[in-house]
């Protein structure tokens, strides 16, 4: 007993400590857990209280995982992206697989069987890393990053099958096809009567626990849903985790998804946390060092192979050097399904255990050094795509020529809604305007009333130029990324430092970066949209609307440099309190 509450203070102690490193460096706090694993494991410090009964705490983080991508599988979304998802994903997957596989089988003298193992394993990316990465970046709507999440979207639902293949690769020689056509009726079978009982009854039940307007009631019945359905599949033979899923997409079709994933978000942190502690535990430091050449093999051929893949495969989609390349470092690194994986191949003793240690060593360092890999390629590409862009006389001419018939005009950066709603006020007091955009279903507003799209990349002082920047009265950039708004302010500043730089902005924790970066006006999103809620919610209680409207136009005046005369001229609220009006008589229901 005493020994047991040692171990969970020194686990929780160590993990606390990491995390907080972590945090520090803006890392993933999975390799915060991965680190602690790797020390107190049973190759390293050699500490653990009870080893089965934390290997089946730390399954329920897979069980949680597969239930929040089950929350997110959306039809809608899928048949949206289907191009990059079933063309790009499926593509990266295969080749990735197939390639590792024979790297396997032949270079390191393992059967075929392990060698599908290994390769399945090492073609699956780290969802927790790349997206936190790229949304930090403000890169999600990016080419690059829309590329990079359809590939790991198809690599989610492909774990689906993954978890049915293995098992049944495991069985002898002579039963391998019977073992597997077992495996498929029956997950098909256990799979579609989930469904097809889940759609009848789930709705039914969420909606009578939300009428008992129960928090603990809803938090108990979502955590009933995972564990009941993943021990339906498990009884079935299948994994606890793809019981989850099926729950997770269940519930994904009902009103309540959003809610039972906030609410299910802190028991999949944690028992996430303890499945990496686990993963690290595994790890034999003395087998690695021994070994360290053969490791440094290993990270080589896992990283450069995988980059190599996507990034032929992204060139053959037509994509510039530096899409290409942004999207190779995104996608170069193992993830944590592949860990799943690799980790279910020794238990099924598909593979060695030397094959199992060299290959685990490497996805984690892949892991480690990813966050790192992804902002080097990010550098290089926008050198790259300088030199690219550069030779592309045709996109030049094409836009020198529309921007001849304009002077006096505005520069619009990004002609999506923000972009297409400037230039509609801008057509209404007749401004010309020129909006350049690299999203071709934007660029198709070539009619624009008042104005032209071209197809451009702003932070190109070719672009800018051939666009008429030196005849132009005004620049806007409307891009929904911070990063490429700060890079397109800091060229329009190197080519007119006079000109006026008016810059949209998600938030103000951006906006001081842009204001440095030599922006004349910053448009915070967030605090329009919150003025805007703030008037409404006071006309709402019955403050008059010239009351709320003057808070306004008192927080702009402080907000905005450029218009604060106008709004000095305004009404002013005064300083004493507001004496909330009486309400309006109504007869309560009932």
């Amino acid at each position: 007993m005493h020994s047991q509450l040692l171990f969970l203070v020194l686990l929780l102690t160590a993990a606390m400590v990491t995390v907080g490193i972590a945090r520090r460096f803006r890392l993933p706090a999975m390799l915060a857990y991965l680190a602690v694993g790797a020390a107190m494991g049973w190759y390293g410090v050699d500490f653990v209280a009870n080893e089965q009964e934390v290997e089946f705490t730390a399954e329920f983080g897979i069980v949680f995982l597969m239930f929040s991508i089950g929350l997110e599988f959306s039809l809608t979304r899928l048949k949206s992206m289907r191009s990059l998802v079933f063309g790009f994903g499926a593509a990266q997957l295969l080749l990735t697989a197939i390639g590792t596989g024979l790297v396997t089988w032949f270079g390191y003298q393992q059967g075929w069987r392990a060698g599908v193992a290994v390769g399945l394993a090492v073609a699956m990316s780290s969802t927790a890393i790349v997206a936190k990465m790229l949304s930090e970046r403000f890169e999600l709507h990016s080419r690059s990053g829309r590329q990079t999440m359809g590939v790991l979207l198809f690599q989610d639902l492909a774990v689906v099958p993954c978890l049915i293949l293995l098992p049944a690769l495991a069985q002898p020689e002579g039963d391998l096809v019977r073992s597997l056509s077992i495996a498929l009726g029956i997950a098909v079978a256990v799979l579609a009567s989930l469904i097809w009982v889940g759609q009848r009854v789930m709705r039914r039940v969420f909606d009578t626990v939300a009428h008992i307007r129960s928090t603990e009631l809803f938090v108990l019945t979502a955590l009933w849903v995972v564990v009941t359905l993943s021990f339906v599949t498990a009884s079935s033979g299948l994994s606890m985790a793809l019981g989850a899923f099926v729950g997770g997409m269940l519930i994904s079709e009902t009103a309540y998804r959003h809610q039972v994933e906030a609410d299910i978000r802190p028991f999949r942190d944690i028992f996430l946390g303890f499945f990496f502690i686990t993963v690290g535990m595994m790890l034999d430091l003395g087998y690695v060092l021994s070994h360290f050449p053969l490791l440094l093999l290993a990270v080589l051929l896992l990283v450069g192979g995988k980059g190599i893949v996507v990034l032929a495969i992204s060139l053959a989609a037509r994509c510039g050097l530096d899409v290409a390349l942004r999207t190779a470092a995104q996608l170069a690194q193992a993830g944590e399904f592949g860990l799943v994986l690799i980790g279910l191949a020794r238990e099924q003793h598909l593979i060695a255990d030397d094959v199992f240690q060299i290959t685990l060593t490497a996805m984690l360092l892949s892991m480690f050094i990813a966050p790192f890999l992804i902002n080097h390629a990010s550098r290089m590409s926008s050198r790259l795509a300088h030199g690219d862009w550069s030779h592309k006389a045709k996109v030049i001419h094409d836009i020198a020529s529309t921007s001849m018939e304009f002077d006096q005009h505005v520069i619009l950066c990004g002609y999506g809604r923000s972009g297409q709603r400037v230039g509609e006020f801008l057509a209404a007091e007749g401004i010309p305007f020129i909006a350049i955009d690299l999203d071709p279903s934007h660029v198709q507003h070539s009619g624009a009333e008042g104005g032209k799209v071209v197809f451009g990349n702003a932070d190109r002082p070719e672009v800018l130029k051939a666009a008429g920047i030196a005849r132009a009265r005004a620049v806007v950039i409307a891009y929904p990324d911070a990063h490429s708004a700060e890079r397109a302010v800091r060229q329009v500043r190197l080519t007119r430092p006079e000109i006026p730089v008016v810059v949209r902005a998600p938030d103000d924790s951006v906006a001081k970066y842009l204001k440095l970066a030599g922006a004349t006006e910053v448009i915070p999103e967030v605090l329009e949209g919150s003025l805007m809620l703030a008037a409404e919610t006071l006309a709402q209680l019955g403050i008059p609307v010239e009351r709320a409207m003057a808070r306004v136009r008192e927080t702009r005046s402080k907000r905005y440099a450029s218009l604060r005369d106008f709004y000095s001229e305004e009404p002013v609220v005064s300083k004493e309190k507001l004496t909330p009006p009486a309400s309006p008589t109504t007869t309560p229901p009932g």
